[in-house]
């Protein structure tokens, strides 16, 4: 079983069997479809996977003749009693593709439990040296271990030293709060994927605008003025994807652990938020951002924040050479850079051709304006999902055949890498994020451009 991707608490282990011959992914695509909406979202696989609730479900697998079985094994950072209900949910699959599959918890691990005995024993030895001292209340005693722990929790991160949760390295989501206090509140009640921006005087810190354009982001920030306006400095320097607020005059070092999943499960695209806000501060908001991609690219090597082979492009776009394929026995693709807020430009693109879309394609195309959806194609044209943009990630890594996505959104770089992992070759999308690498063998576009270059004899 591979690496746990949160500090989880304990470990659902399930036994499966599938009537027939199938993959891992198989079961772990049964495992989120068939349980979508049981428990209500709070308890949705894929949010509680989105919030770090629960870690990667990892699953052991074996062909006995024409049957599948093995072990399913699923990280959770929940409570024991939302952790039993997880359980119990999964035992409701019986079905993995066309064939019949019975799914049984056969344990709950405590991963605690044994890290807990060391400390008790090692407590009372200590406990024995100050023996002849006036020993403080047990409850008391108990409160500051609490405290403790919680505190070795928080780490330092990046040149800055920001206050942040010990798994921000390693999940493919990170929550964005404004202090120190919002990230000890927020590690307190399980959600490890937390970084703070370290007081908002000093404006936003490199390393957080590095990380939005690696990760999924959500911005969390305080219920009040002072929340909104960091709000808006952040979408102004850095990648943001989700929205969330605290209840109206909280701040989120204030919050119960209820309200921070309620928040967090109530959050909206960064793109839906911009839309609501008025024109002038709209308008102030994208110019931060094209001024803030046209210093980048005017600074001196050492002191830009983008990437340094973001400059070999501007030098061979200035020279005119356009990378050409590579052949299929060479080596994995090269990677050419795109600027940020912009769609790659055919000079740092592949020369690759432009596909002709069936007409009911383009249609749908012109229909997913404001619906924040995303269309998965294969390579005949044939829609293989219709899903929210927010679950795009998630959907390709659980897919073998997509060719092709059509979206109302912002293409990513996490997007990119995860798209080429399963082998997609075209993404069309509303706009295109902070994009610093592009496979040479995948076309990336926006809808208008692809409507302005061959949709123009389309009717």
């Amino acid at each position: 079983m591979g690496a746990l991707t949160i500090v989880a608490k304990y470990l659902i282990i399930a036994n499966v069997e599938v009537q027939g011959t199938v993959e891992k992914y198989d079961i772990i695509g049964a495992l989120f479809s068939q349980t979508e909406g049981l428990l209500g979202n709070e308890l949705d696989l894929r949010e509680l996977q989105m919030n770090g609730r629960i870690g990667r479900i990892e699953v052991e697998t074996e062909y006995k003749g024409d049957r599948t079985v093995g072990k399913v094994y699923i990280p959770s950072n929940l409570d024991r009693y939302e952790t039993a209900l997880v359980a119990a949910m999964i035992e409701t699959v019986d079905k993995v593709g066309p064939y019949n599959a019975k799914v049984q918890v056969v344990e709950i691990k405590d991963l605690r439990e044994e890290k807990r005995k060391k400390i008790f024993d090692r407590a009372r030895e200590l406990l024995k040296l100050v023996e002849h001292e006036a020993l403080p209340d047990t409850k008391e005693l108990i409160t500051k271990f609490l405290e403790n722990i919680r505190e070795t929790e928080v780490v330092e991160y990046g040149p800055e030293k920001l206050p942040a949760g010990p798994e921000v390295e390693r999940a493919d989501t990170i929550i964005i709060v404004e202090g120190r206090a919002d990230v000890l509140n927020l590690v307190k009640h399980g959600f490890k994927n937390v970084i703070g921006l370290g007081g908002s005087s000093g404006g936003i810190p490199k390393t957080v605008i590095e990380l939005s354009k690696k990760k999924t982001t959500i911005a969390f920030v305080d219920g009040d003025r002072g929340g909104e306006m960091l709000l808006k400095e952040l979408l102004k320097y850095a990648d943001i994807d989700y929205i969330a607020k605290a209840p109206p005059g909280k701040e989120v070092e204030q919050l119960t652990a209820k309200e921070i999943t309620k928040a967090l499960r109530n959050k909206v695209p960064a793109e839906e938020y911009l839309a609501s806000l008025e024109k002038k501060e709209r308008k102030l908001i994208e110019e931060a951002r094209q001024a803030q991609s046209q210093s980048q690219q005017e600074i001196p090597q050492a002191q830009a924040i983008e990437v340094p082979v973001q400059e070999q492009a501007q030098q061979a776009e200035k020279i005119q050479i356009i990378p050409q394929p590579q052949p299929a026995q060479s080596a994995p693709p090269t990677t050419a850079p795109v600027t940020p807020q912009q769609s790659p430009p055919q000079s740092q693109q592949p020369s690759l051709e432009l596909p002709q879309l069936p007409p009911n394609v383009i249609d749908e195309m012109r229909k997913l304006g404001g619906t924040l959806e995303a269309i998965i194609y294969d390579d005949h044209w044939t829609e293989i999902k219709r899903i929210p943009v927010r679950d795009l990630v998630d959907t390709l890594q659980q897919l073998s055949n997509a060719y092709a996505v059509i979206f109302d959104g912002v293409c990513t770089q996490r997007l990119v890498d995860v798209a080429s992992g399963k082998g997609v070759k075209l993404l069309i999308m509303s706009r295109v994020g902070n994009i610093t690498k592009v496979p040479t063998d995948m076309l990336i576009l926006t809808i208008d451009e692809y409507l302005s270059k061959v949709g123009t004899n389309i009717k």
